[in-house]
């Protein structure tokens, strides 16, 4: 189960990494903003996201003690999306002791 949780986070992590990358390389974030906020689905969708992104921080700040890395995420967080989701729950599993089970990650980090 770790591997393939490993697997799926890191594919995500590339596919969203590469996706973001390509596209900045047509059009810049800015540029294509009013065309964007124009559309009433797109504006929802972002809404959509960053409830999902801040339903998300809300396990990263209670799995991590130190104020320090919950700031740090949240700006992650909300600067790169499912970059940073998928990352964060990467590195949460590759942290993993070879006898822990991926469900440790739903345990809060020890103090």
């Amino acid at each position: 189960m770790k591997l393939a949780l490993k697997g799926l986070f890191a594919l995500i992590f590339v596919f969203m990494l590469t996706a973001t990358i390509l596209t900045s390389r047509e059009v810049a974030l800015w540029s294509a903003w009013s065309s964007y906020a124009a559309n009433p689905w797109a504006v929802a969708t972002l809404y959509d996201a960053y409830s999902g992104f801040l339903i998300f921080f809300c396990y990263v700040a209670w799995r991590e003690r130190a104020w320090g890395a919950r700031l740090l995420w949240l700006v992650l967080i909300l600067g790169l999306g499912n970059i940073a989701t998928s990352f964060y729950l990467l590195l949460q599993l590759l942290r993993l002791g070879p006898d822990e089970p991926a469900s440790a990650i739903l345990s809060r980090r020890p103090a």
